[in-house]
């Protein structure tokens, strides 16, 4: 792997207050103006063929790369992006923005309202993954960018990637889905909704209305902690704790914290409290839940209309997105004859790795990339 680093970088805004300043939802509602969080790595070449879009998943943010000013930890996915890495600075134009709902600097349930003066707070209407997709498309238009070379991303960054080949695929010359599903299913809901209930069980989430007040930090934590175990996998977790006690060299028959997995969840549940909105968590949530590509048609007839090339990606110990989930989409694409390459990763970090198995994408990517742009350079442009 390269040792060149991106460097410092810094979040750009792009606030959509012309008109249309209103996002038609689909639930119906309206949503405007927006701003968009997002960053930039690389140079876009003259005739425009070489941007990459990036969508992160849940929890995530614009900031995938580089280092923020005094900030000691690079971007969520600083490995994979950069000079020499798969996605290449030095060839590719890489965009990653901030979804709709988020925290993160793009238009939430934190955001103040304009119509009020104050949050939004539950009176943010309710997004989809269609939704975000739209939004980013408003960003893509003004960057002023007819056609992609790539949209790509992990888990619900997936569902976008899909989502953008569905909804806009004379923009999208080629996706890259990794460790992700075409619509959530009863497992998938049922983890969000206890996650859900634990944030709106907690006293100071106060129907949403607790900015400027107690943040419900208990409920936020412990939803934390139990989506963080669909992230990981039996095995890591044995091989990383195990029964291994903390602190302590027998058990203490007592409520206080006996194991180390015991004190590893909760130090994750209280660090994310520390940089997450509970009222963005609900919205997001639902987002993936809602997410259904399909809507009671038959998923090859989505497919019908797909223009882009495909590499899924998925990994053999993630039980939350399984590599059977994606072999779906792929048979589906292959009934369509889309050009779509397909590798199932032996990995025994859940579904986090796609965010940790850097060498098992690596290579598959970067020869993925690189084929695209080729294929870009020698057709004419749209």
């Amino acid at each position: 792997m390269a040792t060149k680093q991106l460097g410092i970088v810094t979040t750009q805004y792009f606030q959509c207050a012309e008109p249309p300043d209103e996002l038609v939802l689909k639930s119906g509602e309206r949503l405007g103006p927006i701003t968009i969080a997002y960053e930039t790595y690389g140079p876009l070449n003259p005739e425009k063929t070489n941007a990459i879009l990036i969508c992160h998943a849940l929890t995530g943010d614009a900031h995938a790369a580089g280092f923020h000013e005094n900030d000691s930890k690079p971007g969520w996915w600083d490995t994979m992006i950069g000079p020499g890495k798969p996605f290449d600075t030095d060839r590719y134009f890489i965009i990653c923005a901030n979804v709709i709902g988020s925290c993160k600097g793009s238009t939430g349930p934190s955001s103040v309202n304009p119509k009020t003066g104050k949050p939004y707070s539950l009176n943010f209407p309710v997004i989809t993954i269609q939704d975000m997709v739209n939004a980013q498309k408003l960003l893509i238009d003004h960057l002023g960018i007819s056609k992609l070379l790539c949209v790509t991303g992990g888990s619900m960054g997936g569902m976008q990637s899909l989502t953008w080949a569905v909804m806009y695929p004379q923009m999208i010359h080629s996706v890259i889905a990794i460790a992700t599903n075409y619509r959530h299913n009863a497992l998938q809901i049922a983890f969000h909704e206890v996650g859900r209930q634990a944030i709106m069980s907690d006293p100071d989430w106060q129907n949403g209305d607790y900015y400027g007040k107690s943040i419900p930090a208990r409920g936020l934590a412990v939803s934390r902690m139990i989506g963080h175990i669909t992230y990981m996998s039996e095995k890591s977790m044995e091989e990383k704790f195990g029964r291994k006690l903390f602190s302590k060299e027998r058990v203490g028959y007592d409520f206080s914290v006996d194991f180390e997995v015991s004190k590893y969840l909760r130090y994750r549940g209280d660090s994310f409290v520390q940089r997450f909105d509970a009222n963005s968590y609900l919205y997001i949530t639902k987002a993936l839940d809602y997410f259904d590509l399909t809507e009671e048609r038959n998923l090859d007839a989505v497919f019908k209309n797909i223009q882009s090339k495909f590499l899924v990606i998925s990994f053999t110990s993630d039980w939350l997105y399984p590599p059977h989930q994606s072999m779906k989409i792929v048979r589906a694409l292959k009934i369509n004859d889309v050009d779509v390459s397909y590798i199932e990763i032996n990995s025994s970090y859940g579904h986090d790795a796609f965010l940790m198995e850097n060498a098992g994408q690596a290579h598959v990517i970067e020869h993925f990339l690189a084929r695209m742009l080729l294929e870009r350079k020698n057709t004419a442009m749209p």
